[in-house]
């Protein structure tokens, strides 16, 4: 780490801690139905009133700006106007909760604005909790400390274990605990932990070292130059040392720059900047207020809709990948249909190249999907899909190559050597104390005859069995 002398003042930091997380299979109806319960809000566009009750005093998302941000595919997912099972179903509390977080070298006051939980396609959650650390002029070296401090659910280092959060007379050790018993009280008991069957230390999916994603608005002074070291900074959310003095987690100038210049988004430069990472995407702006609004609007609402949807197509491409990777290609050929079928739906119904209509959004929207590596990762997605398609081919073929030739030969012997022997003795009124005197190559005829029908009925019932059976649990899995 290394000391920075100047650290800039922010006169707005608003902030959006995004946690993703897996549902169990089949609970998600039940899940929106205790969210009612415990006060929250299914979002719809055309409910208007909602525009301005989830952001803090001065801040609105328009529904009818944000519905035309997104073409219409995109928009029928992100926005249904029913309870469509294909779709993301929003969830919304409006908290207003005055809290401090207690670290190490400092104690900072905030405020809960809202809630939000996301009920999506694949079995997959978002809870996004809305901060505001209100009009006071902080350094913002602390903002930065605050969001990297927040951000961490469960304690990993020493920072995380000395930092605590105060609301409403209690007290919380961990983020988690905060999250879990007073925003989103009944959540854990319908999260799917199945996917960490084989972690050590690891308790919650999807996370590294249990981290939320952020977003965060930040608001300068307008004389404030945004240099690519606050620009790093911001991206890092490089905070204060144990000391509690500023620091940035790089010094080779040239580095920054590279880095910055594959991360940032300067089109507005240099006045506005946005920084994009895996943990991060940040507005920092020096405009004036009337201006710096609109842009923190558009982070409530198209821009945080897009990198939600950046979060669900980079989780549900490493879903697949992680399907794959444990499948037994000898063994699992339920699976591998399953696998396929959903990949199918997902390149079909969310994954689009072109999602945003104006052109300032979809150079964003491109800038997170890159840096999530989704275009890659949905490259290896497909390529695994053709390798699934030809290894089905193959074994399809196999299968009834291997059954024909076994029916073929049954049909013959059962054909020709049975029927041919006791076929008279089937005819009519069967008597069946002639059978007491067949010879024993007649048995067998007669077992040849009567197994070969029996199984011609089992097969076919079988054939039916499982054609019904597909149908069940396609539509089970698209229910999920």
């Amino acid at each position: 780490m290394v000391q920075v002398s100047s650290d800039p003042v922010v006169q707005t930091a608003l902030l959006q801690f995004i946690f993703p997380f897996s549902i169990k299979q089949g609970e998600a109806p039940e899940l929106g139905k205790q969210l009612e319960v415990d006060g929250f809000t299914r979002f719809f566009l055309d409910k208007k009133e909602l525009q301005d009750a989830y952001y803090g005093e001065g801040y609105c998302v328009s529904h009818e700006k944000m519905e035309r941000s997104y073409l219409p595919f995109a928009a029928h997912v992100l926005f249904p106007r029913k309870e469509d099972k294909d779709s993301f179903h929003r969830f919304s509390r409006a908290n207003h909760l005055d809290c401090q977080l207690e670290m190490p070298t400092t104690t900072l006051p905030f405020r809960v604005l809202s809630t939000d939980v996301f009920l999506c396609p694949f079995q997959l959650g978002f809870v996004t909790i809305r901060i505001d650390l209100g009009k006071q002029e902080i350094p913002f070296s602390l903002a930065l400390e605050f969001a990297d401090r927040f951000r961490t659910l469960e304690d990993v280092t020493r920072k995380d274990e000395r930092t605590h959060i105060h609301c409403g007379g209690r007290s919380f050790t961990q983020v988690e605990d905060f999250v879990f018993n007073e925003l989103v009280p009944h959540l854990r008991s319908y999260l799917d932990s199945s996917e960490l069957s084989s972690a050590y230390f690891e308790t919650l999916p999807f996370f590294v070292d249990e981290r939320m994603l952020v977003q965060a608005f930040y608001q300068f002074e307008e004389n404030t130059e945004i240099d690519i070291n606050i620009q790093y900074k911001a991206s890092q959310l490089d905070g204060i040392d144990n000391q509690g003095k500023p620091y940035i987690s790089a010094s080779d100038r040239t580095y920054i720059e590279n880095y910055c210049s594959v991360h940032s988004y300067n089109r507005w430069g240099p006045d506005t900047y946005y920084m994009t990472n895996e943990q991060t995407f940040c507005c920092m702006t020096r405009e004036r207020d009337d201006i710096a609004i609109k842009l923190a609007n558009e982070m409530y609402g198209e821009y945080y809709y897009g990198l939600i949807l950046s979060i669900f197509h980079k989780i549900v491409l490493l879903k697949l990948a992680n399907m794959h990777s444990r499948l037994r290609i000898d063994n699992d050929y339920e699976q591998i249909e399953n696998l396929i079928y959903s990949i199918n739906r997902f390149s079909a119904k969310y994954y689009f190249l072109e999602l945003i209509s104006r052109s300032q959004g979809r150079e964003i929207f491109f800038q997170l999907r890159k840096v999530f590596g989704n275009d890659a990762l949905f490259g290896e997605v497909k390529q695994t899909l053709d390798d699934l398609f030809q290894y089905q081919d193959k074994y399809q073929s196999k299968r009834r190559d291997n059954l024909l030739m076994i029916l073929t030969v049954y049909t013959v012997i059962s054909g020709i050597y049975g029927m041919n022997q006791v076929i008279e003795d089937l005819k009519g009124k069967i008597d069946w104390g002639v059978m007491l005197t067949y010879s024993p190559f007649e048995y067998l005829a007669l077992f040849l005859a009567i197994s070969g029908i029996l199984i011609s009925f089992a097969l076919t019932i079988g054939e039916l069995r499982g054609r019904i059976g597909n149908r069940r649990k396609k539509k089970f899995h698209m229910d999920n």
